[in-house]
Protein backbone atom coordinates (compact mmCIF):
# COMPACT_ATOMS: atom_id res chain seq x y z
CA UNK A 1 0.00 0.00 0.00
CA UNK A 2 2.89 2.35 0.81
CA UNK A 3 4.24 1.83 -2.71
CA UNK A 4 0.99 3.03 -4.30
CA UNK A 5 0.72 5.96 -1.88
CA UNK A 6 4.26 6.93 -2.86
CA UNK A 7 3.26 7.11 -6.54
CA UNK A 8 0.54 9.60 -5.61
CA UNK A 9 2.67 11.68 -3.23
CA UNK A 10 5.57 11.84 -5.70
CA UNK A 11 3.16 12.83 -8.50
CA UNK A 12 4.43 10.12 -10.81
CA UNK A 13 1.24 10.19 -12.88
CA UNK A 14 1.67 13.90 -13.64
CA UNK A 15 5.32 13.43 -14.47
CA UNK A 16 4.49 10.58 -16.85
CA UNK A 17 1.86 12.68 -18.64
CA UNK A 18 4.35 15.54 -19.02
CA UNK A 19 7.14 13.27 -20.28
CA UNK A 20 4.79 11.58 -22.77
CA UNK A 21 3.50 14.95 -24.00
CA UNK A 22 7.03 16.20 -24.53
CA UNK A 23 7.96 13.07 -26.48
CA UNK A 24 4.85 13.42 -28.65
CA UNK A 25 5.61 17.09 -29.30
CA UNK A 26 9.16 16.22 -30.32
CA UNK A 27 7.93 13.46 -32.64
CA UNK A 28 5.33 15.74 -34.25
CA UNK A 29 8.00 18.38 -34.84
CA UNK A 30 10.35 15.82 -36.34
CA UNK A 31 7.58 14.49 -38.58
CA UNK A 32 6.70 18.01 -39.73
CA UNK A 33 10.35 18.86 -40.46
CA UNK A 34 10.62 15.83 -42.77
CA UNK A 35 7.62 16.82 -44.87
CA UNK A 36 9.59 16.82 -48.12
CA UNK A 37 11.02 13.30 -47.64
CA UNK A 38 9.72 10.25 -49.39
CA UNK A 39 6.82 8.86 -47.26
CA UNK A 40 8.55 5.50 -46.80
CA UNK A 41 11.75 7.17 -45.60
CA UNK A 42 9.81 9.42 -43.26
CA UNK A 43 7.89 6.42 -41.88
CA UNK A 44 11.14 4.53 -41.24
CA UNK A 45 12.75 7.50 -39.51
CA UNK A 46 9.66 8.18 -37.43
CA UNK A 47 9.50 4.53 -36.43
CA UNK A 48 13.09 4.66 -35.23
CA UNK A 49 12.52 7.93 -33.35
CA UNK A 50 9.35 6.55 -31.74
CA UNK A 51 11.14 3.40 -30.64
CA UNK A 52 14.02 5.48 -29.29
CA UNK A 53 11.62 7.65 -27.29
CA UNK A 54 9.75 4.63 -25.93
CA UNK A 55 12.72 2.43 -25.02
CA UNK A 56 15.30 5.10 -24.32
CA UNK A 57 13.24 7.67 -22.41
CA UNK A 58 9.73 6.62 -21.37
CA UNK A 59 10.27 3.07 -20.10
CA UNK A 60 13.45 3.80 -18.10
CA UNK A 61 11.65 6.78 -16.55
CA UNK A 62 8.78 4.49 -15.53
CA UNK A 63 11.19 1.99 -13.94
CA UNK A 64 12.79 4.87 -12.05
CA UNK A 65 9.34 5.78 -10.67
CA UNK A 66 8.79 2.20 -9.55
CA UNK A 67 12.10 2.15 -7.69
CA UNK A 68 11.35 5.48 -6.06
CA UNK A 69 7.89 4.26 -5.02
CA UNK A 70 9.44 1.10 -3.56
CA UNK A 71 11.84 3.19 -1.47
CA UNK A 72 9.21 5.63 -0.28
CA UNK A 73 6.87 2.71 0.42
CA UNK A 74 9.51 1.15 2.67
CA UNK A 75 9.80 4.41 4.59
CA UNK A 76 6.03 4.71 4.94
CA UNK A 77 5.65 1.17 6.22
CA UNK A 78 8.60 1.60 8.60
CA UNK A 79 7.16 4.83 10.03
CA UNK A 80 3.82 3.09 10.48
CA UNK A 81 5.55 0.45 12.59
CA UNK A 82 5.68 -2.36 10.03
CA UNK A 83 8.98 -4.18 9.60
CA UNK A 84 10.34 -3.09 6.18
CA UNK A 85 12.38 -6.31 5.93
CA UNK A 86 9.12 -8.08 5.09
CA UNK A 87 9.13 -6.41 1.67
CA UNK A 88 11.98 -8.62 0.50
CA UNK A 89 10.28 -11.99 1.18
CA UNK A 90 7.14 -10.54 -0.43
CA UNK A 91 9.02 -9.86 -3.68
CA UNK A 92 10.75 -13.21 -3.47
CA UNK A 93 7.31 -14.85 -3.34
CA UNK A 94 6.15 -12.68 -6.25
CA UNK A 95 9.17 -13.78 -8.23
CA UNK A 96 8.40 -17.46 -7.60
CA UNK A 97 4.66 -17.14 -8.23
CA UNK A 98 4.79 -14.99 -11.34
CA UNK A 99 5.01 -16.13 -14.92
CA UNK A 100 7.54 -15.04 -17.46
CA UNK A 101 8.61 -11.42 -17.31
CA UNK A 102 9.53 -9.39 -20.38
CA UNK A 103 13.15 -8.29 -20.74
CA UNK A 104 13.90 -5.35 -18.46
CA UNK A 105 14.30 -2.88 -21.33
CA UNK A 106 10.75 -3.67 -22.52
CA UNK A 107 9.10 -3.36 -19.11
CA UNK A 108 7.63 -0.48 -17.15
CA UNK A 109 8.73 -2.19 -13.91
CA UNK A 110 12.11 -3.41 -12.68
CA UNK A 111 12.65 -7.15 -12.76
CA UNK A 112 11.90 -8.95 -9.51
CA UNK A 113 15.62 -9.55 -9.03
CA UNK A 114 16.48 -5.86 -9.57
CA UNK A 115 13.66 -4.80 -7.28
CA UNK A 116 14.85 -7.15 -4.50
CA UNK A 117 18.43 -5.89 -4.86
CA UNK A 118 17.30 -2.25 -4.75
CA UNK A 119 15.20 -2.95 -1.63
CA UNK A 120 18.18 -4.61 0.05
CA UNK A 121 20.39 -1.64 -0.84
CA UNK A 122 17.86 0.82 0.61
CA UNK A 123 17.07 -1.28 3.69
CA UNK A 124 19.49 0.47 6.12
CA UNK A 125 17.61 3.76 5.65
CA UNK A 126 14.25 2.04 6.05
CA UNK A 127 15.43 0.24 9.18
CA UNK A 128 16.59 3.53 10.69
CA UNK A 129 13.05 4.89 10.15
CA UNK A 130 11.59 1.70 11.64
CA UNK A 131 13.75 1.92 14.75
CA UNK A 132 12.94 5.61 15.17
CA UNK A 133 9.21 4.86 14.88
CA UNK A 134 9.42 2.02 17.38
CA UNK A 135 11.39 4.18 19.79
CA UNK A 136 9.00 7.11 19.59
CA UNK A 137 11.67 9.41 18.19
CA UNK A 138 9.55 10.90 15.43
CA UNK A 139 9.21 14.67 15.41
CA UNK A 140 5.45 14.74 16.01
CA UNK A 141 5.87 12.56 19.11
CA UNK A 142 7.87 15.37 20.71
CA UNK A 143 5.12 17.94 20.43
CA UNK A 144 3.68 18.92 23.78
CA UNK A 145 0.10 17.86 24.15
CA UNK A 146 -2.43 19.78 26.23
Amino acid sequence: MGHEMAHAVARHGSQRVLRTSLAQTFLMGANFSMGDLDPEQRQAIMGALGAGAQYGVLLPFSRQHETEADQLGLVYMARAGYDPREAIPFWQRMSQAGGAQPPAYLSTHPTHERRIQDLQDFMPKALAEYEAARGGNRAFDKIERP
